[in-house]
């Protein structure tokens, strides 16, 4: 038996552990090399794409980790006044399931929003001006859809909901789709990045694991190559002390050599996939310190943005950061904004968010419209589900809390080829129950796909299945 034949029934499982130990590199790295290269041996179909004449060709997609209390920020419910402190009728819950951690209660306690509502855009829409006033500024660009509903009741499954479109992990996520779909406009840059943006409060912050932007059975160079806010902003990206450019050149020459070598010998494809990875890190090099470099922004674009955007690691330093990515050429962006869980202290800890988030997406969506972007740029800020009417726990006019609330909850879109100043959608009266216009987490993904000019039931990999939001639909009432 040949080198070769004995090579070709053992490479499975050799190469099948090799891989696993590499992934993480090779989702750094894999994401940067654009169409021409797929890891092992798949198809694309990318000649044939996007399917029709796209809206936007960028994704900016802001996900407050935990739930956002849709009730006390997008979906004005005046009536709630007069349900102070009464239980929450059996009609209205019908006996739906809760979490483990009000459905002891023997009460649920009504619990109204005590936070001031108004009127603002030219279509009047309303929402919270008391913890949002910078947000409020700009609804004429933002469409809310206040009738998102899930099935995901706790929070791993909710987000992994949220971004794969199944509750079970092992799917692509929406950005991974998006690079597969697209692949990259700046081959010096990632097409998917990750942002983590730490919260000013810490009571209560949810995990975020790295399998939110995993690429699923899709290859690795499509999962979401996440930037840190401290040291390198990639892992090895930068040279060893002693380690010169001209040396680092010298080196990979001679390691593309040896791989060349190895190359005839074996005929494995994935040689020359670590070829060009290791010629993508090199020129990463020189991309990644001149993009993190904000301190060129001008004192203008950090009053937009307020005084957090020059503090790494801050919501206000992600969203300038996003804006530098997307003008660079990056496909889709994703941030993390945790502690969003209010299960206690809404009073206490909702203003913080609040505050965290709000002169910096004002400053994000003036600034991409500034720099003629935000037609081109598609925003999404969102939860993975909402909150509860009623109270967790005891209730106050000082204080309350809100469990986890699937049935009923708001995002919203701006940019991109959607309409501003409307809102779409409503719950009842009680703010229990999506009632009008009801729209399920898939449909975000379709329309997040159609503005990009891709149709959903026709983005596949041969022999592996569609992505779940096959089952979704564009939410086409709030696209221009």
């Amino acid at each position: 038996m040949s080198f070769f034949d004995d090579y070709q029934k053992f490479e499975t499982r050799r190469q099948f552990f090799a891989r696993g130990k590499n992934a993480l590199g090779y989702a750094a790295l894999g994401s940067l090399l654009g169409p021409a290269m797929r890891l092992w041996g798949e198809e694309t179909t990318k000649a044939a794409l996007p399917h029709f004449p796209a809206k936007a060709k960028n994704i900016i997609y802001l996900h407050m980790v935990g739930g956002p209390s849709q009730m006390d920020l997008y979906d004005y419910k005046p009536v709630m006044s007069e349900w102070y402190d009464k239980d929450l009728p059996d009609s209205i819950r019908m006996g739906q399931r809760l979490t483990t951690m009000t459905s002891g209660q023997k009460r649920f306690p009504v619990a109204p929003s005590k936070y001031k509502f108004s009127q603002v855009g030219q279509a009047g829409l309303w929402m919270n001006t008391e913890l949002l006033p910078w947000t409020a500024k700009c609804v004429d660009d933002i469409a809310v859809i206040r009738s998102m509903h899930t099935e995901a009741i706790n929070h791993e499954p909710a987000i992994c909901h949220m971004q794969t479109g199944n509750m079970v992990s092992g799917r692509p996520c929406i950005g991974s789709w998006v690079s597969y779909g697209l692949g990259s406009l700046n081959e010096n840059l990632p097409t998917f990045v990750v942002l983590v943006a730490e919260p000013s409060n810490k009571e209560q912050i949810q995990a975020i694991s790295a399998r939110l932007w995993s690429s699923g059975f899709l290859s690795g160079e499509h999962a979401g190559v996440s930037f840190r806010s401290q040291g390198d902003p990639i892992l090895f990206i930068s040279n060893p002390p002693g380690v010169t450019t001209d040396l680092r050149r010298t080196q990979l020459d001679g390691l593309k050599a040896l791989n060349e070598i190895n190359y005839k010998k074996v005929g494995d494809p994935e040689t020359h996939t670590r070829i060009q990875q290791f010629e993508m890190a090199f020129r990463m090099q020189a991309s990644v310190p001149e993009l993190m470099d904000v301190k060129k922004e001008s004192d203008a674009t950090y009053k937009l943005y307020g005084d957090d955007a020059k503090k790494p690691g801050t919501f206000a330093f992600t969203a300038l950061l996003a804006r530098r990515l997307v003008e660079r050429g990056v496909r889709f962006v994703q941030i993390y904004h945790n502690n969003w869980d209010h299960h206690s202290n809404v009073n206490g800890r909702l203003p913080m968010q609040c505050k965290d988030v709000d002169q910096a997406t004002y400053g994000l969506l003036n600034d991409l419209k500034s720099r003629d972007m935000l037609k081109d740029t598609l925003v999404i800020w969102g939860g993975e589900f909402g909150r509860t009417i009623y109270s967790q726990g005891g209730l106050s006019k000082e204080n309350y809390g809100r469990d986890h609330h699937p049935r009923c909850f708001s995002m919203w879109m701006a940019g991109g080829g959607i309409k501003g100043g409307i809102a779409h959608g409503a719950t009842d009266e009680l703010g229990f129950h999506a009632v009008e216009n009801r729209h399920y987490v898939t449909d975000v993904h379709a329309t997040v796909l159609h503005q990009l000019g891709l149709d959903p039931r026709k983005l596949e990999v041969p022999g592996q299945k569609r992505l779940e939001i096959d089952f979704g639909s564009p939410i086409k009432e709030i696209l221009a």
